[in-house]
């Protein structure tokens, strides 16, 4: 029996043994049971234990998402479960998700009776008796390894103690979709429930039409967050006045953008977010099937997913008649293979159905005919994940945050050349600026800022003369870039740009269904120009070497046009992007690497000349003895040189020299 069956169900005249549509609303608190007071006094402890307002023992709380985990967190929690059990302690041990800070992890969080939540950073196991004997028991700090406390206290030694909203990070940060992650245990319903969870499923199953419903989202401004903007509301609209016997919804969390992990993260952190907002929307459009796409590679999002919806069909909330509204809708998880092209909403639908996951032609669209024909709509995990805070505040109030085109927030996975890598959630319009210098830390190693990747390989790469540019759908696309589904990788100077084309037009042709020629055979031709333009003339034998590099350059710019406006779906539309905006801000090293054949930072190996610099070099031999191909001779104690014919630029002669001797440019 679970808490909230136990407390709201016992003495119930309006229910009884079923949740009924007053069942959110009298566990979020805003009814209190007139019909039995003593059952509403333990109801209302309930809720101030489960919000952590009140507990008699001492709570601890180790951040296990995926990032957690990669640092250690499991074996932190089981450190703390360890320690605990021998010394007889009765604290109370729980998991949460990522709180966003992933450099920060492992995350370890102290609530002692009385006292705010603290959090601790980068623990590791053989800091636990020390977080044991000095705070959960003794009630002090250990000072080097705070992160910051969510509230203030006046208690002796952390009054200094600074915010988690103060700390840079978080200061310019508005967490709604992210609100709870890092906070709640993920496969909790009673604390998801005890902060205000379902209670916008519970306004629009009670006192809402599916119209209605529909137009709050289209007075919310809320756009799809998967990469193209659509306006959710009116995608909801065109699939609601279709009539048939049967219509579909689908939540795609199959990310597959490289640096992207925004999907992941709030599925493993706050899964029942996403699970309400797909109710709202399949009421909106009268959907009684609906399935999450989940790529296999996300284990613990599907483990903890899988529980959430049984724990939502324990509680009434998924399933028949959901609290007592007479809507019927339930959700399967479909796992995806992996396969980049499956981000897309027609492959998906062919996944799901059985087929290979390859692009639809449109029209039709899938709100007309998509899974099995039937009328459907597709939302990605963020754009779910929104819904509920849009009931909850109601569609104008959400409309308040953002800019006049794109409202709300967006999330963003924060990677690459960065201090602060991690999830940060900021208002619509915020600058690159903030992101990368305010909330991300900027460069480390004195290095300088010279791009930024936004929106996966389908995005564009910005350079700094565009750094102010505010976030949102219209500004992003004005520079050369797409909002995409949220990946944010950052580049220093260390970073040749044409490399970088490479690298994604490579990810790109791999991942290319082949169905449509534009993008099977144009992605093609465009990485084998650039690998062209990135490997050395050294040992070239064919005559016109030389002028294939030539053409390839001269024709980089209109082939890529070509597989933007041939290209079967919104995936090939978009292959080319990476090329187009390194060359619309990069032409130069473009042109250094056609004209000069050398790589102005040092990253294209197969350009590079490795020289030894007699005046450092003291003879010691390591970089011969490491010289795979023996092009390094010289006598002991006297300075070595190559022989730049035989030299394969491995740069292990580089990586193994003691003294800085050796030279790449």
């Amino acid at each position: 029996m679970n808490p909230f069956r136990e407390q709201c169900f016992e003495g119930c005249t309006h229910g009884g043994a079923q949740p009924c549509a007053r069942f959110v609303d009298c566990v979020n608190g805003g009814m209190q049971c007139a019909d039995n007071p003593a059952a509403d006094a333990r109801l209302q402890q309930l809720l101030r234990e489960l919000r952590f307002e009140e507990h008699d023992v001492p709570l601890i709380f180790v951040g296990m998402g995926t990032c957690g985990l990669a640092n250690g967190a499991q074996s932190v929690y089981d450190a703390l479960a360890a320690e605990l059990e021998v010394r007889g302690i009765g604290a109370s041990l729980m998991r949460t998700g990522c709180v966003g800070a992933c450099a920060q992890e492992v995350i370890v969080d102290v609530k002692l009776p009385g006292r705010p939540r603290l959090s601790y950073c980068r623990v590791t196991a053989r800091d636990v008796p020390s977080i044991i004997e000095t705070t959960v028991l003794g009630g002090e700090v250990i000072a080097d390894k705070v992160l910051g406390v969510y509230e203030r206290s006046d208690a002796e030694g952390w009054d200094a103690l600074p915010l988690l909203g103060d700390i840079p990070f978080f200061r310019k940060q508005q967490k709604r979709v992210l609100e709870f992650c890092g906070v709640i245990d993920p496969e909790s319903i009673d604390q998801y429930l005890a902060r205000g969870g379902y209670r916008g499923l519970s306004r629009a199953l009670n006192s809402m039409t599916d119209e209605e419903v529909v137009r709050e989202a289209l007075d919310s401004g809320l756009r799809g967050r998967g990469g193209g903007g659509f306006p959710t509301g009116k995608k909801w609209d065109f699939a609601r006045v279709q009539q048939s016997d049967v219509k579909y919804l689908i939540c795609n969390a199959d990310e597959g953008d490289p640096g992207a992990f925004m999907d992941r993260a709030v599925l493993e952190s706050d899964p029942h977010r996403v699970v309400e907002g797909m109710i709202i929307a399949a009421y909106a459009i009268g959907a009684r099937h609906g399935y999450v796409y989940c790529r296999a590679e996300y284990p613990l999002a599907i483990a903890r997913l899988r529980k959430t919806i049984e724990d939502a069909r324990a509680y009434g909330l998924l399933g028949e008649n959901i609290l007592g509204s007479g809507f019927s809708f339930d959700l399967r998880i479909k796992k995806g293979a992996g396969a980049f092209v499956c981000g897309e909403e027609t492959a998906l639908m062919n996944s799901i159905e059985g087929r290979r996951g390859m692009p639809r032609p449109r029209p039709p669209y899938p709100s007309v005919s998509g899974l099995f024909g039937k009328p459907t709509v597709v939302n990605n995990v963020e754009t779910f994940a929104n819904v509920p805070v849009v009931f909850r505040l109601g569609g104008a109030e959400y409309a308040k945050t953002g800019t006049a085109s794109s409202k709300g927030t967006k999330i963003f996975a924060l990677s690459g050349r960065i201090r602060n890598t991690g999830l940060v959630e900021v208002p619509m319009g915020t600058t690159l600026r903030e992101v990368v210098f305010d909330i991300g830390g900027g460069i480390p190693d004195g290095k300088t800022f010279k791009a930024v990747q936004i929106g996966g390989p389908s995005g564009g790469a910005l350079p700094a003369s565009v750094i102010d540019t505010p976030v949102d759908y219209e500004h992003l696309k004005s520079v050369g870039a797409m909002m995409g589904s949220g990946g944010l990788v950052v580049m220093d100077e260390s970073t040749c740009m044409v490399d970088l084309a490479k690298y994604f037009m490579t990810f790109i042709e791999e991942e290319s269904c082949g169905k449509c020629i534009p993008c099977r055979e144009g992605t093609t031709r465009l990485l084998e120009t650039l690998k062209r333009l990135t490997k050395s003339h050294r040992g070239e034998t064919a005559p016109d070497d030389a002028l294939q590099r030539f053409q390839g350059m001269v024709y980089l710019e209109r082939l890529a046009e070509v597989i933007t406006d041939a290209s079967l779906c919104g995936l090939g539309q978009s292959a080319a992007n990476p090329v187009i905006s390194t060359l619309r801000y990069f032409r130069d090293e473009y042109e250094a690497h056609l004209y000069d054949r050398v790589c102005p930072a040092g990253a294209c190996r197969e350009l590079l000349t490795y020289t030894i610099d007699q005046a450092h070099c003291n003879g010691c031999g390591l970089c011969a003895a490491k010289c795979p191909a023996g092009a390094i001779l010289g006598e002991k104690k006297h300075a070595h040189y190559i022989i730049e014919e035989k030299c394969t630029r491995c740069d292990q002669c580089r990586v193994n020299c003691n003294h800085n001797a050796i030279l790449a440019n």
